[in-house]
This record gives C-alpha cells, structure tokens and sequence, in this order.
C-alpha cells in the first residue's frame, strides 16, 4: 500500500507538470468584439486565444482545440508511460530493497534455528545449546520456544542414558572383582586338581573381557559429556606414548609400528585423546595380517590437526566402514562373544573425537586394511 501510494502520488506529479507547459485554455461562450460596437454579440461562439494572444474564432479556434487534445493526449501518454515506468522501477527498487531488510530482519531467527540445529546434528555434545531467542510472542519465538522444549528434553535423555551406563558399569564391576577373587582363590589352593585350574583359567579368561567390556562402556559415556576444562595437548606425545606402550604386543604378533610424531598441538582431555590413539592403533595390531604393520602419524594442517592411523590387513568393503564405528558391530558378524576386544573401539574413537569438536574419516586401503584420519581442531594458543 506504501509503495502504491507513492507510485500514485509522483506519477500525479509528473502528469501535473506535463499538463501546465504552454496549453491555451479554450473557452465556450459569449464573445464580444470590442472593436466592433453596436453589433449584437455573437452567441455560443468557440474562441481560443493563440500563443501570441490573438484571439481564433470559427474553424481556427476548433482547430486549436484538437490541437490542444492531441498535445493532453500525449503529455498524457508521456508521464503515465515513459515517466511512470521510471517511477515503477525506482519505486520498485526501494520496495525490493525494503522487502530484503525486512525479510532479513524476520527470518534471522530461522537461521539461527537452522545452524542450532545442525551443530547438534553434527556432535550430540552439542545438546547443551538452546536459541534463547527474546523478542514479541510471535510465530518464529514460538517455533524457537518449541525447539529449545525438544532439544531440553533431548538432552535430558541423553543425558540419563549415560548416567546409567555409567552407574551400570560402576555396580557391575564390584561382582566381577569378587568374581575373580573367588576364582583365584580357588585356583590357587595347594589342593586344587588340574581341571580346576584349567577352568578357572577360562573364568578369569570371560572375566577379563567382561572388565574390558565395562571398562569400554564408562569410557564412552565419559566421552559423549561435553568437555569443561579442556588443557593444551601435543598429539606427538601421545602417539610416541601410545607407540612404546604397544611395542611388545605388536612384536609379538608380528606387526611393525611405524611412528611419525610430528608436533600437532590441540586442546581437550589428555586421557580421551590417549584412549582414542589407543585404540586405533589396537585395532590396527589385532586386525592385521602376519606379517603387516601399523603406520600411526601425527601433524598440524593449518588451523588443523590430524592423527592418521594406516595398517595393512584382510580387504575391507566400503559399503562396511561406517557400520564399523558402531557400538558392538565387527566385521562379519555383529556382538560377537569370542576376540579380545568388546567391540567398543571405534564407537570410542569417534565419541571422543565428536567430544573435541573433531571428526573422523575411514577409507579403506585397496591391498586391504584401513586408512583412519582423526582431524581435530588446533590449539590457538
């Protein structure tokens, strides 16, 4: 309505303008020659008054007058046409310009609803983050409103679920300890036959891995909690540490660790990003051929850091590389009981790495094995 008014004002203007240059005003009346006296005056005649104020009479006075229609007609057809298209397009221009501030003003809510929202699709750490958005009781503070209300209780339940794998495990490990206890007790009495000692040997054996399965399940609920103090951290030292600790396991099974520990600071939990090297350079040892080896590099990439992990072993297809990052989930077969491991590996590495605002990549070698790349982000200090 704004915009229309002012289109109709300034095309009022323009066609005002056009009408007023140098038109006679024609006039249908009486007329009374003043040189001819006596005479009775002409009725109705149709008289003009020319340019040079010679008053027309008869045809020269009609003439004028078509004249003079034909010059409205087209300072008419002037302002409304060429005039008034300019002023449809500079009252456009600013309508448009307008229109964009506006939309831009009303829809900046929507965006921060839309990057909210991919930030916790992007790291379920981010459940922690709410819009907040202040402002009049409208339809984008209610969709705002409503969004907070869902993540809330997003968060709320996540949140439980990791409390109570957290209390599971921490309960759980009190009956496998005395488990255990009782088991070497048992084994180690001066009276206790071969075939008791052989199956305490398998008991211990099953409650080892049932500690290393709890021990998998706190670490990843530790992992998924959004980090509060996080400290400088050289990803060098880690993978030097991690590499030595892992030395006579790979010996033994015949693999060949290939450190490259190039200087790569970060910041984050110095036992999560341990756990996470751990781990990948585990799974790179137990799943590997005899002979093989596991390449573990770290290095800076601008604002970036990297933690890459290479090992040769059987061909892995591509189709099954993200499924292997799942809790429990190994290649072939899914929760299997038999193996060292609990199948929480990756889970972990992942978890941690989402933890520290970082992703992670796996690509498949084409003479088999994996190609893992962690990338966190660096430390500005």
């Amino acid at each position: 309505m704004a915009a229309g008014a002012l289109l109709l004002g300034l095309t009022y203007l323009l066609f005002s303008n056009n009408f007023g240059q140098q038109y006679r005003v024609i006039v249908q009346g009486t007329y009374l020659n003043p040189g001819q006296t006596g005479k009775p005056p002409v009725p109705n005649q149709v008289f003009a008054t020319g340019k040079d104020g010679t008053i027309l009479t008869g045809p020269a006075a009609e003439q004028a007058m078509r004249e003079q229609r034909e010059q409205v007609r087209q300072a008419a057809t002037k302002s409304l046409l060429t005039q008034g298209s300019i002023a449809l397009v500079l009252v456009g221009a600013l309508s448009a310009g307008f229109g964009w501030l506006v939309a831009g003003r009303v829809l900046a809510p929507l965006h921060r609803v839309t990057d909210t929202a991919r930030r916790i699709a992007a790291s379920p750490a981010a459940l922690h983050e709410r819009i907040a958005l202040r402002g009049p009781d409208d339809e984008v503070k209610n969709l705002a409103d409503a969004f907070d209300t869902m993540v809330e209780r997003l968060d709320h339940s996540f949140d439980g679920q990791r409390r109570f794998v957290a209390n599971a495990s921490h309960e759980l490990r009190t009956p496998l300890t005395l488990g255990r206890a009782l088991v070497e007790v048992a084994m180690h009495r001066r009276t206790a036959s071969a075939d008791v000692k052989e199956l305490g040997e398998s008991l211990l054996t099953i409650n080892a891995r049932h500690e290393q399965l709890i021990d998998g399940l706190l670490i990843l609920a530790d992992s998924e909690k959004q980090l509060t103090t996080p400290y400088p951290v050289n990803l060098a030292d880690i993978v030097d540490h991690v590499a030595g600790q892992l030395g006579a396991e790979a010996a033994a099974a015949g693999i060949e660790i290939i450190r490259g520990p190039g200087d790569a600071p970060a910041r984050g939990d110095a036992l999560l990003l341990e756990r996470l090297v751990h781990n990948l350079v585990e799974n790179g040892i137990r799943h590997n051929v005899h002979p093989g080896w596991v390449r573990v590099i770290s290095r800076a990439a601008g604002d970036q850091v990297q933690v890459e992990v290479t090992n040769t072993g059987p061909e892995i297809p591509p189709y099954e590389v993200d499924a292997l990052f799942k809790p429990f989930y190994r290649l072939g077969a899914e929760r299997l009981v038999s193996g060292k491991g609990a199948g929480l590996g990756l889970s972990i590495v992942r978890s941690v790495a989402e933890a520290h605002g970082g992703t992670v990549t796996a690509v498949p070698r084409p003479a088999g094995g994996l190609e893992i790349t962690v990338t966190l982000p660096a430390d500005p200090s």
